[in-house]
């Protein structure tokens, strides 16, 4: 039989990370408004007819934004959908809570890598049991020129929001992300990585909840720095028509394997707010091969699972 003093428990925990969640997108929108000469991310509050809501703040055509968005979800529903289940077939047909943060940055100037980030928490309960929780998350980089040191500086970051859990914790969601951002048909990574984790409820809610919050807090200690070297990088028409292409590579990625953009549709969430991390603007060239020797070709030997500490140290 379900414990009424469990499920007490649980309710004050979703408080505290709906709280903190909420907070991390406040203090993200605010710090990216203030690099975008004080360019504001319109705010577009919304409600999911099937229960819960968010609220999606995208910014367009900013100093450093060509796109960026940055959204809060907080839904619920009767029947957890396939995507969130995959690695927990037992709890198919359970009701569900679901809250997280989730960003993508698209810069126009191409020497600006894209960012994406996510944090996240769901609770699932079927009658008579006790709820399941468990969080995922992390952060990874997507560069259309690649900069050793930017690489670095990123993956350090990472691996120091990882530390206070153990030594094995950034190889394990190191290697993970480097997995899961992976274009089978491109036979790429999406980019150089980062972090990522999914099902996590090992150790207590306190220590799971810790390691969201130290890879929540992390991001822009990752990403301004590198903003900050390249964002006044001169191009031109080469490297903007490059940008582009590589963009075409991201909207696969999110069209066709991201699990966080198959559970929004699939839930029946808000389809503007779930699409929003798409770039404005994208093209495919059929064909297309870097001149060898070029800045562009130089990015294939990025494109894949290496063991970036080591080898750029």
């Amino acid at each position: 039989m379900s414990d009424p003093d469990h499920k007490s428990a649980v309710k004050a925990e979703k408080a505290r990370v709906w709280s903190y969640l909420s907070s991390l997108q406040e203090r993200i929108t605010t710090a990216m408004e203030a690099l975008n000469g004080g360019t504001r991310f319109g705010r577009d509050v919304w409600t999911r007819p099937g229960g819960g809501g968010g609220d999606s703040r995208v910014l367009r055509n900013g100093t450093l934004l060509e796109q960026g968005g940055v959204g809060f979800s907080h839904v619920f529903g009767d029947h957890l959908p396939p995507a969130a289940t995959l690695a927990r077939p037992e709890l198919a047909g359970a009701s569900f809570e679901a809250m997280g943060v989730s960003l993508v940055f698209h810069p126009h100037n191409p020497y600006v890598p894209t960012t994406h980030m996510n944090v996240r928490f769901f609770v699932a309960e079927k009658p008579g049991e006790e709820p399941v929780w468990w969080f995922g998350g992390g952060f990874d980089l997507t560069p259309y020129y690649a900069f050793d040191e930017d690489i670095r500086h990123w993956h350090q970051i990472a691996q120091s929001a990882c530390v206070p859990f153990g030594e094995t914790v950034y190889p394990q969601y190191k290697d993970w992300c480097d997995q899961y951002f992976y274009l089978k048909h491109r036979s790429e990574t999406r980019g150089v990585g980062g972090l990522f984790f999914d099902d996590l409820s090992t150790g207590g809610f306190e220590r799971c909840f810790a390691l969201l919050q130290s890879v929540g807090n992390a991001f822009l200690t990752a990403y301004l720095p590198i903003v900050d070297r390249r964002r006044h990088e001169a191009f031109g028409e080469r490297e903007r028509q490059f940008q582009l292409y590589r963009r075409g590579r991201y909207v696969e990625f999110n069209l066709v394997f991201d699990r966080g953009t198959l559970f929004g549709l699939q839930s029946g969430g808000r389809t503007e707010s779930i699409l929003m991390s798409l770039p404005p603007l994208v093209r495919w060239d059929y064909g297309y091969e870097p001149t060898p020797g070029s800045a562009e070709a130089r990015l294939s030997d990025y494109l894949r699972p290496r063991n970036w500490l080591s080898e750029l140290a």
